[in-house]
């Protein structure tokens, strides 16, 4: 695991992020129990979520966060860099795009492949399974509210328009 001192370097250190539009690296379905797989595409439903993701059965769950992004280079950087263990962090989408508050306000919607999402104010922060699966100076690391503009943890979106998305293509601010 990672030190959060590591962490914070190594963050310092990327080139940044594309801004208004990226491409999808790595999609993430949770199935429950902790289990994720990573199809190579999925289909986006605003009233099923990702379809196949634990979010429809989660008791719990709101159509703020209907699917969650991760900046890719954060995710590579919280899994030591093992794409293995890219799936890790749990986000639905791994996207090479800028997820900051400056970057990406509440409301901004995004076309991710043929469906149209919108960001939202629910805040996404690490909880005990990320915790369990990074360690604890990755949880501060992208808790700390120093850095929750930066959104490290990435963000939620609702699905607003239902559609497919494939590894590679295009998000793009609409």
């Amino acid at each position: 695991m990672i030190s959060f001192d590591e962490l914070e370097r190594s963050w310092s250190t990327l080139p940044p992020a594309s801004r208004g539009f990226g491409s999808v690296q790595l999609i993430v379905v949770r199935t429950g129990d902790g289990n994720h797989t990573t199809p190579s595409q999925v289909e986006l439903s605003p009233d099923q979520g990702l379809i196949g993701d634990r979010w429809l059965v989660n008791e719990k769950r709101t159509v703020d966060s209907h699917i969650s992004f991760i900046d890719s280079r954060i995710a590579h950087l919280l899994v030591g860099g093992d794409p293995r263990r890219a799936h890790l962090p749990g986000d639905n989408f791994h996207v090479d795009l800028d997820l900051s508050e400056a970057a990406l306000p509440v409301g901004t919607r995004l076309r991710l492949g043929t469906a149209l999402v919108e960001i939202s104010a629910k805040p996404h922060a690490g909880c005990n399974k990320f915790e369990a699966r990074l360690g604890t100076d990755a949880l501060r690391w992208v808790n700390q509210k120093e850095r929750r503009a930066r959104r490290l943890r990435g963000v939620y979106a609702q699905i607003l328009e239902a559609g497919v998305v494939a590894n590679g293509e295009r998000v793009v601010v609409a």
